[in-house]
């Protein structure tokens, strides 16, 4: 049984899914959201703080949190409430937002409707298009997440936004900041938009410059993800929006990569160990700082991004999301010892 909150706009409207007693060990969020785009419309599963069908003129923060390659979105959203309580009145006026990207094995499993969107495994990390029933991208998904933020006619108070994404969130956060397009709707509504990039396997690099040679047989290391060649229809740039102009946007974004000092196993389960990511270095550890530093060294100046360690944190987003370096990046609130 479903029920909803339409909204004024035709960008969303949510659905309660599936009771907690009901649920499969991926569990599903506990709503749905209509997502509309030039090629088909679709629901999206999300976990929401507030009820925002109607005006909020109470909220001036928003933070969005994407999940890892598991798909446990109400992990991530306890996370992202453990944060929030630790940031005490800082976090008073924020909206909790988790959506889900679902694979067809979840709609058979939880005998969803047929027009939730869902993916082949963990594409949507890279904004490839859903399998159905729409090839609605993940990041219109999160377009659509923005563009409702950005309506001053539900968040008259709106000041910020960050996005925060650990593991495979952590790569869908990473490309969106350089080629989501819906950032500018938040700037032209004068609000903030950050975004907190946690542990991600692998980064998208704009040259052929890695920190290990990619070797010979290695054909797809400066292919997209890994790269800007071949992308998805989304991710292609138009004459204005040249990979050189997404790389100086981006370098100018406010962006924190926030990486766990200890997440440093080659073997990890869910560590990208394809040779494009292997060039990028052994570890999630060491790739980020690796990243970070070849970025920097190709913009000295205008760099507007910062890189901080979480002690002794391995792979857990709940641990990275809840540390004292996570409450501060994603509610300015606390003191990161970085």
């Amino acid at each position: 049984m479903l029920k909803h909150l339409i909204f004024a706009s035709a960008i969303c409207s949510l659905h309660f899914v599936a009771p907690a007693a009901e649920r499969h060990p991926t569990a599903v969020a506990t709503y749905t959201f209509r997502v509309s785009a030039p090629h088909g419309s679709a629901s999206e599963p999300v976990d929401i703080s507030l009820d925002w069908s109607k005006p909020q003129p109470g909220v001036g923060r928003a933070v969005i949190v994407f999940h890892g390659i598991g798909r446990d979105v109400n992990g991530y959203y306890r996370a992202l409430q453990d944060a929030a309580q630790q940031a005490g009145p800082a976090a008073r006026d924020a909206i909790l937002i988790a959506p889900q990207f679902l694979d067809e094995k979840d709609i058979r499993e939880h005998h969803l409707p047929r027009d939730v969107l869902r993916w082949r495994g963990a594409s949507w990390e890279s904004g490839a298009p859903a399998l159905a029933p729409s090839t609605i991208g993940s990041y219109e998904v999160v377009d659509a997440l923005l563009t409702r933020l950005a309506d001053r006619s539900v968040f008259p108070s709106l000041k910020t936004v960050v996005l925060v994404g650990h593991s495979g969130g952590g790569q869908l956060v990473q490309r969106y900041a350089v080629v989501g397009k819906a950032a500018a709707a938040l700037a032209s509504a004068g609000i903030h938009l950050r975004y907190v990039v946690a542990n991600p396997s692998s980064y998208v690099y704009f040259s052929e410059d890695r920190p290990a040679a990619p070797g010979g047989r290695c054909h797809d290391f400066h292919r997209w993800k890994y790269g800007p060649i071949d992308p998805p229809v989304y991710v292609k740039p138009d004459a204005a929006d040249t990979w050189l102009r997404r790389e100086a946007d981006y370098a100018q974004r406010d962006v924190v990569y926030l990486l766990g000092t200890a997440d440093v196993d080659p073997h990890e389960k869910d560590l990208d160990t394809s040779c494009a990511a292997e060039a990028q270095g052994p570890t999630r550890f060491a790739r980020g700082q690796a990243y970070f530093a070849y970025l920097h060294a190709r913009h000295a100046s205008g760099w507007n991004q910062r890189m901080w360690f979480v002690p002794g944190v391995a792979h857990s987003g709940h641990k990275m999301i809840a540390s004292a370096c996570g409450v501060d990046a994603l509610f300015d609130v606390g003191a990161c010892p970085n």
